[in-house]
């Protein structure tokens, strides 16, 4: 399936926002961990900066995917969201790695590290969650009109990060009323959970696409379920999915009455591919018609 050009823009605007308030976020809470020395604004900082790198990739990744296919990339351009979200995925480990090491090293210090400017730290904080939550809105409001996957995924990524976010601003609360400063390095430890939990998600999944594994179980159900129940359709068999990005593709040998003409024979396939598409608008569908063997009943 390929975008309207008004989806297009659309697609593009949610990706020049993500980019523009990962980065707005960058320098705010560059300045805010450098007012506190609070690790938890370090780990919200971290995950900042990895938002704005993903937010780079994804804007390239609908760039760089939407363009059709030519003479060197047969079947497209999609394959380039994989391969960028195992390289974010890479990054995404060792920044968590390195947040866990020093919020543990911080936590099992004797003396708790103080905390400085607390409320300076929860207005940029505060500040950042708000963004957040306008951004997602308009990326949830894009995806809705267009489908376009890496939007979805950006949109569930920033979902997630609202949590380190909120955690940062409650372990300043904590420090400024109770004192509570080592909070901060709990708050610490989770966000880096969280984001190596992200990192091994997203890794696996871009690893699985650029090795041609199968779409899930539930995608290949549903599509052998819509061939064994067309009309004129007496059997299939070698049924094989992959999947690039957000594209799907499809191999399926359906088999024929050999006694009906040939454009009867093509308008079954033709209209088991639209329903296939129909059912998975970015799917890629290629069906190859065998004759059906009466003997193969017995």
């Amino acid at each position: 399936m390929s975008y309207s050009e008004d989806q297009q823009r659309l697609n593009l605007s949610a990706g020049l926002a993500s980019v523009g308030v990962a980065a707005a976020l960058v320098v705010l809470k560059l300045w805010a961990l450098w007012a506190t020395g609070a690790l938890s604004i370090a780990a919200s900082l971290a995950d900042s900066a990895m938002d704005l790198l993903i937010s780079l990739a994804g804007l390239g990744a609908i760039v760089y995917a939407a363009r059709p296919a030519d003479e060197d990339h047969a079947f497209g351009h999609t394959s380039v969201e994989d391969l960028t979200s195992l390289g974010q995925a890479i990054f995404v480990f060792g920044s968590g790695c390195a947040i866990l090491w020093a919020a543990g090293h911080r936590l099992v210090t004797p003396e708790p590290h103080a905390l400085a400017a607390e409320g300076a730290g929860i207005a940029v904080m505060s500040v950042s969650a708000v963004v957040t939550l306008f951004l997602v809105g308009w990326q949830a409001r894009v995806a809705k009109r267009t489908g376009n996957k890496v939007v979805a995924a950006d949109m569930l990524h920033y979902v997630g990060d609202l949590m380190p976010t909120l955690g940062a601003i409650l372990a300043l609360i904590l420090s400024a009323q109770f004192g509570w400063s080592r909070v901060d390095s709990v708050v610490a430890i989770l966000a880096a959970l969280i984001m190596l939990r992200g990192a091994a998600k997203i890794g696996v999944e871009g690893w699985h696409a650029l090795m041609d594994r199968s779409a899930p179980h539930e995608v290949v159900e549903s599509i052998a379920e819509i061939a064994q129940i067309w009309p004129g359709v007496r059997g299939f068999h070698d049924l094989k999915t992959r999947t690039a990005g957000a594209k799907l593709f499809v191999q399926l040998h359906i088999e024929l009455d050999p006694e009906q003409s040939l454009m009867a024979a093509h308008e079954i396939a033709a209209s088991l591919k639209r329903a296939i598409i129909e059912a998975y608008p970015q799917a890629d569908v290629i069906i190859h018609m065998d004759p059906w063997l009466r003997d193969k009943r017995r």
